[in-house]
This record gives C-alpha cells, sequence and structure tokens, in this order.
C-alpha cells in the first residue's frame, strides 16, 4: 500500500475526505439496492401480468417491465453521482 505524501488528504480535509466517502459509498449502495430490488419486482410484475393475459396483455406487462428496468437504471446513475460526490469527483 503506497504511502499517501499529498498535503490534501491531511488534517480537516483528510477527515472530511473519509466522511463523505463513508457516507457517499453507503448512500450509494442502498441507493443501487433500492433500485435493484424496485427494478427486479417490477419487471416480475410485468411478466406476471404477461403470462396470466397472454397476447392480449403484452403490451402493458411490457411496459411495466420496461419501467422497472428504467428505474433501476436511473437507481444505478444516482448511486453512481452519490458515490462520485463522495470521493470529491
Amino acid at each position: 500500500m503506497p504511502i499517501n505524501t499529498s498535503s490534501q488528504d491531511e488534517g480537516v480535509t483528510g477527515a472530511a475526505k473519509f466522511v463523505t466517502s463513508t457516507l457517499g459509498n453507503t448512500v450509494g449502495g442502498v441507493t443501487r439496492t433500492a433500485g435493484g430490488v424496485t427494478g427486479a419486482a417490477t419487471r416480475g410484475i410485468g411478466d406476471t401480468i404477461t403470462s396470466a393475459t397472454g397476447s392480449a396483455g403484452k403490451p402493458v406487462g411490457d411496459a411495466i417491465g420496461n419501467a422497472g428496468t428504467g428505474v433501476e437504471d436511473g437507481a444505478k446513475r444516482v448511486a453512481r453521482g452519490v458515490e462520485d460526490a463522495g470521493q470529491w469527483r
């Protein structure tokens, strides 16, 4: 593990980076998990509607499933942004 010789990571700045990094990673992880669960559940509901109604319900089931995928993708982007902000990027 390299020794950090940067004065930017010492003292108050180093402490602030540690806190924001920890907070950013935690919030990012929770957001990613919630988005994944919501996306999977919504896709499951869409699949159920399609299975139960056949071709008549396929457009509705597909739309619901696609909405779930969109929620999951959006949550991943938000999580990444929060984590990047926590890393001061």
